[in-house]
């Protein structure tokens, strides 16, 4: 008998899968920026529940949260969970849009024809590819544990497809992951859920929750005996657990949601349901409830089944159609109620990224401070950046950073410090140029003071000279320098003239309306308060002013010598003191661009391993125009450094062991001019 079409009385099922990928493609594709151009850039992981039980792993083991995961993953995670538990895999059922692919690659080879190839339940290569997910999810889970990154971006092909293959993936690994999607999926049904999936490896592992509990049991019991086995146990028991389970048992008996069979109805023989099943599940062979791992409660079963003999129910099936129709809608229900209450949960509470405490002992008095508006404190590693930072500042005791409201609540010892101390310790000074004055017009430059609140973070200067940088006004750059309230100075044009009104509206401005790439508007939010405009204005040589704002760039290099029969590393600049050497100096206004200041690094490490080669900067020359300057002496020369600069590829060394050939990240269009390096003192 052919394979019946449900989607007409399956319709709950197909309406939720095709309108969640329809709207991550909308969303993803930047579709959405065309109705909506100030909305911010979507993220392909945001609502991820694998990454959110990731997250919640890393933090149960190691206090601290992986990357940027927020409170909205791990709810998504926990309820996903608790979905499972109750009523079944509605997630990989109703939302996954791996899951939904899949699906339409199996209705796309019914069309063409195919029948597919079918691997056997109760075969051997079906009980070993079962493992793979299983060894999937205990690699994952392990390295995102002991690195606070999430692996699982490295190979999720949901994650390469939406981010096109530019976010944090490893690219062989992406390509045969969306290949076994694509292909063995095309063949074999659901391969990737069944197989491959570790999200489908949780899933399946939570359906004996029983199981779980009495493990984590013992390993906690363990534990209080003095048995103190390292969490990575604790992960691959469970892992084993949810194996042996799945394949020797297969039949979860606690779940409350499942599909029903009427045995009365039932004929045994036209098998409609388990022609329809993704999962292939032989469901007239179950007596009451289908309690199979596999189920995931989808309704293709029901829905096919010509006699009415199947139902979803807690316990025993519906005897009227109304009441059959009204209980398959449940599943696809219950998948939207829980994903709502997620994402409503996940915005009412945040779990730290890290939360660290050191030095604190018996009878210590500690308090407090909480820092607000931190936008550099973004991920786990700018968090523990942070920290770094905070455990060199005297009486601080610990950190702990939430980086989804970029927030950070600093415990001290207020006998030995203040707030208002740890405020300044954690405030960086910067500064920000809005455009770039011409030395010939602008001999010097004016200087005025305001003072602010809430901009203490290094980016909220950037913001602010963003919105400047919109106006018509001959504003030149800003420096912010901390005091109470924040000291920000604003270089101008001598003949321009800011009064205070104006200042305090741009200051005050709640959003920052950034164009991005490829089009639209990107809004960034902004809180901060204009407080006064401090009395008169001082003005500053234009020499001074550009070598303050200038982003300069010096690297000098060591060499291995024989001297005496030995080898020692000595300072090039030491090896050739006295001797005589040269500047080779290109400048370009260009060189001010800040993608300039990143391709030095590279530069440098290029021809440092030419000897010869004492130092490379990023400065000014005498006419206050950006220069990149190379200082060498014999057997280096003028011709051989032109050369080395302007080659296609540069010899980059990462270590000793890994020496790689890339692309020259900065190109040279014009010769330098070589002069004595006595000419440029300060060196």
């Amino acid at each position: 008998m052919a394979k019946k079409s449900t989607i007409k009385s399956n319709w709950p099922k197909y309406l939720l899968q095709w309108g969640v990928l329809a709207l991550l493609l909308f969303f993803l594709s930047g579709l959405y920026t065309l109705i909506f151009p100030k909305a911010e850039p979507a993220d392909p992981e945001k609502y991820c529940p694998f990454g959110g039980l990731e997250a919640l792993g890393t933090y149960l083991a190691s206090d601290s949260l992986p990357c940027s995961m927020t409170s909205v993953q791990i709810v998504m995670g926990i309820v996903l969970a608790a979905a499972v538990v109750l009523f079944g895999k509605l997630f990989c059922a109703f939302i996954c849009p791996i899951g939904t692919v899949e699906d339409l690659l199996k209705k796309l080879r019914t069309a063409m024809g195919f029948s597919g190839i079918t691997i056997r339940e109760t075969s051997v290569a079906d009980k070993l590819l079962r493992a793979v997910k299983y060894i999937l999810l205990f690699i994952a889970f392990r390295i995102t544990m002991e690195t606070s990154e999430l692996f699982c971006k490295n190979f999720d092909p949901y994650y390469a497809t939406a981010t096109g293959f530019k976010g944090e993936i490893t690219l062989w690994m992406a390509i045969v992951t969306v290949a076994v999607v694509v292909v063995l999926g095309f063949v074999i049904d659901r391969f990737w859920c069944k197989y491959v999936c570790p999200l489908g490896a949780i899933s399946n592992t939570l359906k004996f929750w029983g199981w779980i509990i009495l493990t984590v049991a013992v390993y906690w019991a363990l534990s209080l005996l003095g048995v103190n086995l390292p969490w990575i146990w604790l992960l691959g028991a469970l892992c084993v657990v949810g194996y042996l389970l799945e394949i020797l048992s297969g039949r979860p008996k606690l779940q409350l949601l499942g599909v029903i069979v009427n045995e009365t109805r039932c004929t045994r023989s036209c098998r409609s349901c388990t022609k329809n099943c993704p999962y292939g599940i032989d469901v007239p062979s179950f007596r009451g409830k289908v309690n199979s791992v596999d189920c995931m409660l989808c309704g293709e079963c029901v829905a096919a089944c010509p006699t009415g003999a199947l139902s979803i129910d807690v316990k025993s099936g519906g005897d009227s159609k109304t009441t059959r129709k009204i209980t398959r809608f449940l599943p696809p229900v219950l998948a939207v109620i829980l994903v709502a209450v997620a994402y409503v949960l996940g915005g009412h509470f945040e779990l730290p990224t890290i939360d660290v405490k050191w030095g604190i002992t018996d009878g210590m008095k500690i308090e407090t401070v909480t820092l607000t508006g931190l936008k550099s404190v973004k991920c786990y590693s700018s968090s523990m950046a942070f920290k770094a930072k905070m455990e060199n500042v005297a009486g601080v005791h610990g950190v702990k950073t939430y980086v989804g409201s970029h927030r950070v609540v600093v415990s001290f010892d207020p006998t030995k410090t203040t707030a208002e101390k740890i405020q300044e310790q954690a405030f960086v000074p910067s500064k920000f140029r809005v455009s770039s004055p011409d030395p010939a017009l602008y001999p010097e430059v004016k200087v005025i003071t305001i003072r602010t609140e809430k901009m203490y973070d290094r980016m909220d200067l950037n913001y602010l000279g963003m919105q400047l940088r919109q106006t018509d006004k001959k504003i030149f750059g800003l420096e912010s320098v901390y005091d109470c309230p924040l000291v920000v100075h604003i270089y101008m044009a001598p003949d321009e003239t800011l009064d205070e009104d104006w200042i305090r509206e741009i200051v005050e401005k709640k959003t920052l309306e950034m164009p991005v790439s490829g089009g639209g508007v990107r809004e960034i939010p902004l809180g901060f308060e204009f407080v006064r405009l401090e009395d008169g204005a001082q003005t500053m040589a234009i020499a001074d002013y550009l070598r303050m704002m200038f982003d300069s760039f010096s690297a000098e290099y060591s060499g291995k010598y024989e001297e005496n029969g030995q080898t020692v590393v000595r300072k090039r600049s030491e090896v050739y003191a006295g001797k005589p050497q040269w500047i080779y100096r290109i400048s370009d206004q260009n060189y001010e661009k800040p993608i300039i200041l990143r391709g030095l690094p590279y530069l440098s490490n290029h021809l440092s391993k030419e000897e010869g080669v004492i130092g490379v900067y990023l400065t000014l020359d005498d006419n206050l125009v950006p220069c990149i300057e190379v200082r060498f002496a014999a057997p280096m020369t003028e011709d051989r450094l032109w050369e080395l600069m302007t080659m296609d590829t540069w010899t980059i060394t990462y270590s000793e062991d890994d020496v790689r050939e890339e692309n020259a990240r900065i190109s040279f269009s014009k010769k330098g001019v070589c002069i004595p390096y006595e000419n440029t003192a300060g060196k």
